[in-house]
């Protein structure tokens, strides 16, 4: 039976077992270090040592047995001068049993002296019962000379019973009204995602007298997950009401998020197949390796997607971006190539991080919706992960155009007669009103600034058909998608008059 602890119960109780079974080296990534001192003093209770170091103050107590340990390792030495291989040297004379907590392990353990003497204290300090706490950034990557000696654990973030105490003691603690119960849980979900300490301190400035901010602390929560690089939040407002046309994918997209076990944020891959391009037969491996963590990332927590594939400017990325607001849930911009650093082994830590924040912020429950210009070049293993379909966006037929053009004539306020649209894009048709509003032209005359991408690239649409044809699901009309090539006549404009007859 899966276990029903909560990940920061199942998190202490694993640190617990390594600390029983006396596991001499530990890593343990986390984004709040702080708590993560105390949860492993609560894990290793009053009697044992403990002994913290830093490269700024050097040794320092953990707790009172930890200030007798300080005096037995730096002698008449001041321990603030202790660099990190002279502190893990001194460690050995720690007590039987005692734990030496060093931070940001992950900035010290690319020099080889540091390596060496990390794994000089395996053997000791398991005759001993002692624990080498090596705190690290999330998705730090342990050297390949300790892998097989340093157990790893990941500290979860927070989670919603968690956040709920970190409100229920910030609301006590600045002495406003107590949230009721639905603006309570509304603050839990737009703190999903933080660490505890940026979650109590942007609650804590969105909170007055009058009450909660809401607003303000999806704003500064959305800050926060943006100093992840590679992730940001889309603030756009968009919603399935202004997307004309694609009825089929809106039904069905309306079905997930309306459903059981609805998603609680949508993950946006634009141009999934560049981010994954090279995937396999990139000389570094840097890209295959980050292929393989997002694939098995997906698979372990069940993660549904679905592959949006068809010409540039079909309304691909608008539905995926609609989506979260018509359900009233975060949508992150997940750009792949912003994780990629030319350190080795620092992409796949980005990468990590990132995922880490988007679990956190899903609460385990993301949608991953992934735009696509061509879907040749996608690894196969990639696209199963995309276990809710392939839809194909074909260019809008005349209703679907005359509904988009509704859409943008009424945002900008534009009524005169409409320009031949054949072969338009919903795209081509924003930019024709906005160029007409902004420029105060005619629809005619701002329509002749505009190349419609069903000309400049017909024989790849063409083509991009005819790839789709009896293997995707229509975007627009129920089934399956069928190409039938025909000669289509020009058609004459028509009026804003015309459209609402």
């Amino acid at each position: 039976m899966p276990s029903t602890l909560r990940p920061i119960e199942h998190f202490q109780k694993t640190l617990l077992a390594a600390r029983r079974v006396s596991t001499p080296l530990v890593t343990i990534r986390t984004s709040d270090p702080a708590r993560t001192v105390i949860r492993v003093q609560e894990s290793v209770g009053q009697k044992p040592a403990i002994v913290h170091w830093d490269i700024v103050r050097g040794f320092s107590e953990g707790n009172p047995a930890g200030a007798k340990e300080i005096g037995k390792m730096a002698g008449e030495r001041d321990p603030a001068t202790f660099g990190p291989v002279d502190a893990l040297v001194a460690a050995n004379q720690m007590a039987d049993d005692a734990v030496l907590v060093f931070a940001n392990a992950q900035r010290f353990w690319s020099d080889t002296q540091v390596v060496q003497a990390i794994w000089n204290l395996r053997d000791p300090f398991k005759a001993s019962g002692k624990m080498l706490a090596l705190l690290t950034t999330p998705g730090a990557v342990v050297p390949d000379e300790l892998i097989q000696d340093v157990f790893v654990l990941d500290e979860p973030l927070p989670g919603a019973e968690d956040l709920i105490g970190i409100v229920d003691e910030t609301v006590q603690a600045a002495e406003v009204p107590c949230l009721d119960p639905a603006s309570g849980g509304h603050a839990v979900d737009a703190l999903l995602g933080l660490a505890a300490f940026p979650a109590e301190q942007v609650l804590a400035m969105s909170l007055s007298k009058k009450g909660l901010d809401l607003e303000q602390v999806w704003e500064r929560k959305r800050q926060v997950i943006e100093q992840t690089p590679g992730l940001t939040v889309w603030r756009g407002g968009e919603t399935f009401d202004d997307v004309g046309g694609c009825d089929n994918i809106k039904h069905f997209l309306r079905a997930v998020i309306e459903g059981e076990e609805a998603p609680r944020g949508i993950v946006f891959l634009d141009e999934i197949e560049k981010a994954f391009a090279g995937t396999g037969s990139d000389s570094s491996g840097v890209k295959t390796e980050m292929t393989g963590t997002i694939l098995s990332w997906m698979q372990d927590r069940s993660a549904d997607g679905t592959l949006l594939i068809g010409p540039p400017g079909a309304a691909k990325s608008l539905i995926a971006k609609a989506t979260g607001n018509t359900a009233k849930i975060p949508t992150i911009a997940f750009d792949l190539c912003a994780m990629q650093n030319a350190m080795v082994g620092a992409s796949g830590e980005r990468l990590r991080a990132a995922l880490k924040v988007v679990d956190a912020v899903t609460n385990g429950r993301s949608l991953w919706m992934a735009t696509c210009n061509s879907i040749g070049t996608l690894p196969p293993e990639l696209r199963r992960r995309f276990t809710l379909g392939t839809f194909f966006f074909d260019l809008p037929t005349q209703d679907e155009r005359a509904a988009i053009w509704k859409i943008y004539l009424d945002k900008y306020g534009l009524s005169d007669e409409l320009p031949d649209d054949d072969g338009w894009t919903g795209a081509e048709i924003k930019e024709c009103c906005r160029k007409s509003y902004r420029l105060k032209l005619a629809l005619k005359e701002s329509a002749e600034y505009i190349v419609p991408v069903s000309r400049s690239a017909a024989d790849q649409i063409k083509t991009l058909r005819q790839q789709a044809s009896g293997k995707f699901i229509s975007a627009s009309q129920p089934g399956v998608y069928r190409f039938q090539e025909s000669a289509v006549a020009a058609r004459p404009g028509r009026t804003f008059r015309d459209m609402e007859g």
